[in-house]
């Protein structure tokens, strides 16, 4: 499995952290940065680095990490192709995977502890897509094209 990580100087120490944590399991790792916390950086270039990543195959996964995780999940769900799911327990990390297939896991580096995060990423990689909710996912695909129609 190969993961791309990403975060801003608000997550840069949780992505670092989670980057050992999956590098000990023997998954291979690309660090789309930024690695210092004290310099102030753009979340979205970062969120930019990762999905594009995701979104071309080049990496089977992506984890994002800002302060609070939203602004990562914002701008990683503009490029086709990415789903990218903000998660804060062991719950929604599950069913970020089971019913959405999230291919980005988001992660708030000022809001949890290293020890939750490496749970709900081992929860993310762990659970798989329910394909009874293909259907919906098709929707939000078709959104990425045709969002700014009204429904029919």
């Amino acid at each position: 499995m190969r993961i791309g990580f990403g975060a801003d100087h608000g997550g840069c120490a949780l992505k670092d952290e989670l980057i050992k944590h999956v590098q000990s399991k023997g998954v291979q790792v690309t660090d789309f940065g930024t690695n210092d916390p004290s310099v102030s950086v753009d979340y979205p270039k970062y969120a930019q680095l990762v999905g594009t990543a995701v979104a071309n195959r080049d990496v089977d996964l992506g984890v994002l990490c800002c302060g609070t995780g939203i602004g990562m999940s914002i701008a990683a769900n503009k490029i086709p192709g990415v789903r990218a799911a903000l998660v804060h327990d062991v719950t929604t990390a599950r069913l970020a995977k089971e019913h959405n297939n999230a291919n980005i896991l988001v992660m708030g580096g000022r809001l949890l502890a290293p020890a939750l995060a490496f749970e709900l990423l081992d929860i993310f990689l762990n659970s798989s897509f329910e394909a009874r909710h293909q259907r919906r996912l098709d929707m939000v695909a078709e959104l990425e094209t045709s969002g700014r129609e009204s429904p029919a």
